[in-house]
C-alpha cells in the first residue's frame, strides 16, 4: 500500500504571515511541514532550492507541494533527484522574477514540463504576475490551469484566508486518502427555532 504523501508548504518572497492560507494550513494539516529560508527578504536561488530540497529529501516517502509566489518558481528549479520525490504540486500565484529586481536570481524561469502532476492557480489581476504569463508557465510545465477572476495575489490582502478552493485542489493532488486535519474546522450550526414561516 502506498504511503500518504507529506504536505510540504513552500512560501514565497517575504514568507507567508499570519492569516495567510499557507500559515493556516501549516497549523491545520496533519504532518504538514513548512520550508524555512535563511533570508526571506533578499532571496538567493541556490539557498532556497537547497532548503526545499533538504526538506523533501528528509521525508521517508512522496510529498505534495503547496507553493505560493516565488515558492512556485523555486520549486520549478529543483534538481531531478528531488523532483522525482514529488507526487504533485499546487502552484498558487507564481511570481515573475524578471519584473522584480529582488527576485532576479530566480530568472530565467524553467520552461520544461514538470515530472509530476501540478495545478497552477492564477488570478486575472495579480499585481506580481500577469495572467498571460501564468498561463504560459502552465503550458510549459504541463500544469492544469485554474484562473481566478479578480483574486489578486491569492493572499491575505486579496481576501484569501483559509482558501477552500486551494484546499480542494490540494486534496485532488494527495489522492484517495485525502488530507488529514489536526483540528477540524469549526462548523456553523443554524438554529431553526427563531425562523418565521413565510
Amino acid at each position: 500500500m502506498a504511503s500518504t504523501p507529506r504536505i510540504i508548504i513552500v512560501p514565497g518572497w517575504r514568507d507567508s504571515g499570519l492569516g495567510h492560507w499557507q500559515s493556516l494550513w501549516a497549523d491545520r494539516l496533519s504532518g504538514a511541514l513548512r520550508v524555512k529560508q535563511d533570508d526571506w527578504i533578499s532571496p538567493v536561488r541556490t539557498a532556497w532550492v537547497r532548503s526545499i530540497s533538504q526538506t523533501i529529501l528528509a521525508q521517508p516517502g512522496p510529498v505534495v507541494i503547496a507553493a505560493h509566489s516565488l515558492g512556485c518558481i523555486a520549486t520549478t528549479h529543483l534538481p531531478a533527484e528531488v523532483a522525482v520525490r514529488i507526487q504533485g504540486a499546487l502552484l498558487a500565484a507564481p511570481a515573475d522574477p524578471e519584473r522584480r529586481g529582488a527576485l532576479a536570481d530566480f530568472a530565467p524561469v524553467p520552461f520544461q514540463k514538470l515530472p509530476y502532476r501540478s495545478v497552477l492557480v492564477a488570478s486575472s489581476n495579480d499585481p506580481y504576475c500577469p495572467v498571460r504569463l501564468a498561463g504560459a508557465y502552465a503550458r510549459a510545465w504541463g500544469s492544469e490551469f485554474v484562473r481566478i477572476q479578480d483574486g489578486g495575489h491569492i493572499n491575505v490582502e486579496s481576501g484569501h484566508g483559509e482558501w477552500p478552493l486551494g484546499l480542494a485542489l490540494l486534496q485532488s493532488l494527495v489522492g484517495e486518502d485525502g488530507v488529514a486535519f489536526n483540528n477540524p474546522a469549526p462548523t456553523l450550526s443554524i438554529s431553526t427555532d427563531s425562523l418565521e414561516p413565510i
